[in-house]
């Protein structure tokens, strides 16, 4: 998917300085366990996994109520490990480990000055959540579903309802009514958190109405600004009012495999998938980003992003489980305001989408600013354009790698990433994260350089139940044995290694895409374009032909009376997954064929489809 003729291509942008190495989390873990190497080091982590994840949790510093009798129980097999059996915590209560006169939370509303909010002040708040979701009579157990924009009062919301035992559902706010009311009824979602409006600079959208459209059960309303500008349905509740009633609890203890956050995660059908997160998958966001981001105690993080993309829940176990503090901007992050806010928050990582890095090179409007306080960027979500990440480099002063993220909703983390003891090269990924290991079939399935990956399982983070699928099927069903017999796991990625031993992203093997870091399937926006007017059938794709950020291609079967142009039913196509899917996926080209390519099963070709749209774009060039 990049572009391997660029002189830059396997380059390095940054390379570690000995005194970065000594000061490093790696360097640490190196000393711990005695190897003299990082490969070694990674090896050491896959071959001993039991004694990798015992240093990462004592490192963290999770606290537990009950310690665990052993770190990883296989009796019911490797599809369905059982991790830290006999221990009782709750994860929350590691969020709060700094001293509480530290910044848990600096934020900022888009046009607003920046504010702050303690670890004692977020702990308090966390605390008042929990105790009036018990107040208004909701059990452990239960879902309680976020579709708010990534504020402080989202993190004490989140925190809160895990605190109290309850489930958090992770359902971003740019999803429209009915996507909104299917993720509700999978995750059987018995009240909801939102806002009245989210406001986008001079833009006031509704969001408090959109979940009224969709049936949403019980809602506690936020404002976006001082008050509530919307009248409330009868049982629904402001913010005030529900903290009005009691003001702190004791955390539910609960087990490790007990679930705390739903999230969804589209895969190759319509529905999305319902992704569990228990309480040991905070413990994988917060070892990759302490050993793979190097995040340290005192480190401000900002990683643009929501709460009902798992990046959001990520964002949090990874700064406060670390006693890092969380850096919210509230806004859209494509201008200057955010640059200014990274710059004044002293961010120390910095997190990115590959598709804001190219808007913010297209605008300039990021040049001057001061953020050598970065010492880390990470980039996920998208593949990579190698240029546009060598750009971001230099735009930070040059001092900070990239560290390439990628891996899913139902890993916790990244299966694949990088470190800053190698140098960085743009857009590659130079190791598998710790503690997982991976192996690279060709479509034979045999072991080679470039094609699918699949993971060899356990680790802690990876997923062992969906709510509305077949775990064994998405995930082992047909899978071949590894090289050595491993048991291996789909992902559903396309990966190719390279003669230096580095990895590059090549897009998805399945029918799902990305979309400026949103994964969405083919067969979800297809399903909304039956409703646009002339259609008959269609087939969407993804490609990158500069190998960076997927753009957005819909194949389209018209009705032999139709009269539309192409703009017209490129238009007409854009409104419907505005109204219908999410206003953020955005059409690059549509191309109108008398035909779908299938296969003799009836299956759409759409591998045929992407490489007559690679065709295209480099005849276009």
């Amino acid at each position: 998917m990049n572009d391997d003729t660029s002189p830059h291509a396997t380059a390095a942008a940054w390379t570690l300085t000995p005194d970065s190495m000594r000061s490093s989390n790696m360097a640490w873990l190196m000393q711990r366990t005695g190897v003299d190497s990082y490969d070694a080091l990674h090896a050491w982590s896959v071959a001993q996994r039991d004694a990798f994840w015992a240093v990462a949790i004592e490192r963290i510093g999770i606290r537990f109520q009950r310690p665990y009798d052993k770190i990883c129980d296989l009796s019911n097999g490797l599809e369905q490990p059982q991790w830290l059996p006999g221990a009782l915590y709750n994860i929350v209560d590691s969020c709060f480990s700094a001293p509480p006169s530290s910044p848990a939370i600096r934020y900022q509303h888009e046009h607003g000055s920046m504010q702050s909010l303690s670890v004692g002040e977020l702990q308090t708040l966390t605390a008042q959540v929990a105790a009036n979701l018990k107040r208004c009579g909701f059990r452990v157990g239960d879902a309680i579903a976020l579709v708010m924009p990534m504020t402080a009062e989202a993190v004490a919301i989140y925190l809160g309802i895990i605190k109290a035992g309850c489930v958090a559902v992770s359902i971003a706010d740019s999803f429209q009514p009915k996507e909104l009311s299917t993720r509700f009824t999978l995750s059987n979602t018995a009240a909801v958190f939102t806002q009245d409006t989210i406001v986008r600079g001079a833009k006031t959208l509704p969001l408090y109405a959109n979940l009224v459209e969709a049936g949403a059960p019980k809602t506690i309303v936020l404002p976006a600004r001082n008050e509530i500008s919307v009248a409330l349905r009868a049982g629904d509740s402001t913010w005030v009012d529900f903290l009005s009633g009691k003001t702190t609890c004791e955390s539910v203890l609960r087990e490790p495999g007990n679930s705390i956050n739903i999230l969804f995660s589209s895969g190759t059908t319509g529905e999305p998938k319902a992704i569990p997160w228990t309480q040991t998958t905070p413990i994988k966001c917060a070892v990759d980003a302490h050993f793979h981001q190097d995040v340290r105690s005192g480190d401000t993080l900002v990683w643009p992003t929501n709460m009902g993309w798992m990046m959001g829940p990520w964002l949090v176990f990874a700064a406060l489980l670390n006693r890092a503090t969380i850096g919210l901007f509230t806004g859209t992050p494509t201008g200057r305001e955010f640059g200014s806010f990274v710059q004044d928050v002293k961010a120390t990582m910095l997190g990115v989408v590959p598709s804001l890095v190219k808007s913010w090179r297209q605008s300039n409007c990021m040049q001057a600013l001061d953020w050598s306080s970065i010492r880390v960027l990470s980039s996920t979500g998208e593949c990579s354009s190698a240029d546009d990440m060598r750009w971001l480099i230099a735009l930070a002063g040059g001092q900070a790698p990239v560290i390439e993220y990628c891996g899913g909703t139902e890993i916790g983390g990244a299966y694949i990433t990088g470190t800053v003891t190698k140098p960085c090269i743009p857009a590659t990924f130079n190791t598998p994260a710790l503690g997982l290991d991976l192996v690279i079939l060709d479509e034979a399935g045999k072991p080679a350089d470039q094609g699918e990956v699949f993971i060899v399982p356990p680790s802690i983070g990876l997923s062992t139940m969906l709510l509305n699928k077949d775990h064994h099927d998405v995930y082992y069903a047909g899978m071949p044995k590894g090289p050595h017999g491993e048991l291996l796991r789909r992902h559903g990625d396309q990966m190719e290694r390279l003669a230096n031993g580095y990895w590059r992203a090549q897009g998805r093997a399945d029918d799902t895409m990305n979309l400026g870091g949103i994964k969405v399937s083919s067969a979800e926006i297809e399903k909304v374009m039956l409703g646009v007017p002339g259609i008959v059938e269609s087939a969407a794709i993804a490609v990158s032909p500069d190998g960076g950020p997927s753009l957005l291609v819909i194949y389209a079967v018209c009705a032999p009376n139709a009269v539309q142009t192409k703009d017209q039913l490129q238009s007409a196509m854009q409104s419907a997954l505005k109204r219908d899917l999410n206003p953020l996926f955005k059409i690059h080209d549509v191309v109108v064929i008398d035909a779908l390519p299938r296969t003799a099963s009836n299956k759409i070709l759409r591998r045929e489809l992407r490489a007559r749209s690679v065709r295209k774009s480099a005849s276009a060039g």
